[in-house]
């Protein structure tokens, strides 16, 4: 029987635009992009040039810090173009699929007796590991250093995100395979966290029921309320959905990184799931998907509070989303006395509209709109009511910004990721980028201690 972690803060953002439980057809098109960026931490350097032919499962790119951690391509084909940005940084490796898939051979037969050295080999050469993020600093992983413990989450919880154990339905014996794969990297155990009666019975691990609002199906609570990281210590987390590709390639040998993703939001017109690659051009995806009016569109990779715009040169799938949504944008919208009208349609978390009177199956149409501009911090106690973590979210923000290591160590940098404070910059009055600035902050405590 699963323990159970009840939380109470939090917040719930009952949105328009659910996708219902049903497959909808999609369009990947024929161009592939392998994007550096998707991977935190990864410093990319090139392991094939344009012309070059690879299969699925061969190796594009490589850490240039740690030279076996790989980054694997999605597809077999051309390369037909290495796009690059500003200072000759590499912002995507764009593949020509061929129409029948070429995979390239790993051999798995042995992969139930192998130790954890070879079974770490293994999963980095075939660009499994890359898949994996550690904590501190939510990067990739360091395969240089063994885990305390690996952390899975296999609920998701954020406004519109599908219901995992729906789209990893049918996979359940690779999820077990991945599973009793990371048991044997770790020096402690494998934890996951899984919904309020969940369906999935697994074992070689340790089971929590994480019950409550949003953030409840984040990794960063399962971890603050199971075992903590501390100074020094280094942990692994992924979700489910990737846990699931690492089992299958442990099962068939074959790097395929095909998952089930929702395609959600009001402006989706299309909404349902879809089995996908990632590096596939959302673009294309979303074709078919959003009716004539283009117009005042955002476009996600991923959920509202931490994807990102699909916009410019960034365009290709993420290999962590389980989603893409479409929302107004709201560049269009002006409100002749908005401010002063009773607003039964908007949602506050302050119940500053009636709209609460409604109850909570009451769904929201909310745009991209910030409502306003960047302030002083208002220290007002309104990151506690959304933030069920251990830690004192405003007085971190400020060591952050402050740069203060010590004060950053002492109020729990080593156990956050930028997802950790979505909801925090959801509610914020002061309009400021939290999510960004965790980023940067970790980003320069890495640089400051290795």
């Amino acid at each position: 029987m699963a323990n159970v972690i009840k939380i109470k803060k939090g917040l719930d953002i009952n949105l328009v635009g659910k996708a219902s439980e049903v497959d909808i057809p999609v369009s990947m098109g024929e161009i592939f992009g392998v994007v550096p960026d998707h991977y935190p931490g990864f410093v990319p350097k090139l392991s094939i040039k344009v012309g070059d032919r690879v299969k699925a499962g061969t190796p594009v790119l490589y850490h240039k810090l740690f030279p076996q951690l790989v980054v694997t391509a999605p597809v077999s084909g051309e390369v037909v173009e290495i796009h690059r940005g500003e200072k000759r940084k590499i912002l995507s490796i764009n593949i020509k699929a061929d129409a029948t898939q070429e995979y390239e051979h790993f051999d798995v037969a042995n992969v139930a007796s192998m130790g954890a050295d070879d079974l770490k080999a293994l999963l980095l050469k075939s660009g499994m590991l890359a898949l994996v993020r550690q904590r501190p600093y939510d990067y990739v992983v360091n395969p240089d250093v063994t885990p305390r413990d690996i952390f899975v989450t296999a609920q998701m919880t954020a406004p519109l995100t599908p219901d995992t154990e729906f789209v990893i339905k049918g996979q359940e014996a690779y999820l077990q395979k991945g599973i009793d794969a990371l048991a044997k990297l770790t020096s402690g155990s494998v934890y996951v966290g899984t919904k309020q009666g969940s369906a999935l019975r697994l074992s070689n691990c340790k089971t929590y029921e994480v019950v409550g609002p949003h953030p409840a199906g984040n990794v960063g609570v399962l971890i603050n309320h199971t075992a903590p990281v501390n100074k020094g210590e280094t942990v692994w987390t992924l979700s489910a959905t990737e846990l699931v590709i690492i089992g299958r390639f442990l099962a068939t040998g074959k790097v395929d990184m095909t998952k089930k993703i929702a395609f959600v939001g009001a402006r989706m017109e299309k909404r349902g799931y879809a089995n996908v690659l990632p590096g596939a051009d959302i673009h294309t995806l979303v074709a078919d998907k959003l009716g004539n009016n283009t117009d005042d569109l955002r476009i996600i990779d991923g959920d509202v509070l931490t994807g990102v715009q699909v916009i410019g040169d960034y365009r290709y799938l993420s290999p962590y989303s389980n989603l893409v949504t479409a929302i107004n944008e709201g560049a269009d919208t002006h409100e002749m006395f908005g401010w002063a009208m009773p607003g039964f349609g908007k949602f506050s978390m302050s119940r500053s509209f009636p709209a609460f009177l409604m109850g909570k199956n009451k769904e929201y149409d909310i745009d991209a709109r910030i409502r306003g501009g960047q302030r002083a911090i208002i220290v007002s106690n309104e990151y506690d009511k959304v933030f069920p973590m251990d830690i004192y979210p405003e007085y971190l923000l400020k060591s952050i910004i402050t740069f203060d290591i010590d004060k950053m160590e002492s109020l729990g940098i080593y156990e956050v990721a930028p997802e950790d404070f979505a909801l925090c910059e959801f509610v914020d009055t002061s309009k400021l980028e939290i999510q960004y600035i965790v980023r940067k902050g970790l980003d320069e405590l890495f640089k400051e201690m290795n």
